[in-house]
């Protein structure tokens, strides 16, 4: 079986030419495994969510090639990326449609990639669906399928945003520190959550964390990032029985003594 994600040497700099300029990926090399769930820390610009967003196409890499299941889409445009992705932001307002009700919100997520028809209305089946869906979740959202999203909590939209990231059973499921704007109840709830949409449906994901306990609580593989590459790769047994102090000697290792400017972004 082939890696269900390839990044192969890439490189991203922003600003080039200028005074600005910034090389936010420096020869990024990284294989992950079908049902790989890996989480991604480092300090501040690392090049973790960069890494993200080069997955996604929001821009052009300057240099390399990304492979999602065998396919090359290191040319392909953000709209036709993600039809292999799905993806949850960090802020909760991000993945949803305010003005529009929960099941509406589902609908969307569930045909993209279709072209929209006369019958873009929600059908009796689509509905049962969206309700065994919800239902999962354990938020009572089952019985608001009518509501409007703008009218939920920031943790009930983060909710729905999962769900809806993972309708179609993408390739790779990106989770951009998707439980930083939450408190710390609903946080662990969402992640928890997330934990069982992965593990349920066997999906390969990723997920940007600044919670070094996050990162070794969740998935089975973790990557620490360093000035736009990857430092540190650890998977198994060896993840398990991380301890936050092992995360922040292996910083101190590897960023040259730099750690004191990354303590708070790295709690």
């Amino acid at each position: 079986m082939g890696y269900m994600l390839e990044i192969k040497d890439i490189y991203k700099t922003f600003n080039a030419g200028t005074i600005n300029e910034k090389r936010a990926l420096n020869g990024v090399n990284l294989n992950l495994n079908p049902g790989d769930f890996v989480t991604i820390i480092g300090g501040n610009g690392a090049g973790k969510s960069t890494t993200l967003n080069a997955i996604a196409g929001v821009w052009g890499i300057d240099k390399g090639n990304i492979i999602i299941d065998g396919t090359d889409i290191t040319k392909l445009s953000e709209h036709k990326r993600a039809l292999f992705l799905g993806r949850v932001f960090q802020d909760p307002m991000t993945g949803t449609a305010a003005t529009m009700s929960i099941e509406e919100n589902m609908a969307i997520a569930a045909r993209r990639g279709q072209k929209r028809g006369l019958g873009w209305g929600v059908t009796k089946k689509e509905r049962e669906h969206y309700r065994e869906a919800l239902k999962e979740l354990d938020l009572g959202l089952e019985d608001r399928l009518s509501s409007k999203v703008g009218l939920l909590s920031g943790g009930q939209r983060q909710a729905i945003t999962l769900l809806m990231a993972s309708l179609k059973k993408p390739k790779l499921l990106l989770l951009d520190e998707h439980t930083a704007a939450l408190d710390p109840k609903t946080a662990a709830k969402v992640l928890a959550l997330s934990d069982k949409i992965i593990s349920e449906n066997n999906l390969t994901a990723m997920m940007v964390t600044h919670n070094m306990k996050d990162a070794i609580a969740h998935g089975n593989r973790l990557i620490m990032m360093h000035e736009g590459r990857v430092i540190y790769d650890v998977s198994g047994e060896e993840k398990k029985n991380l301890k936050v102090s092992d995360l922040l000697a292996k910083f101190e290792e590897v960023s040259g003594g730099e750690f004191a400017n990354d303590r708070m972004m790295l709690s």
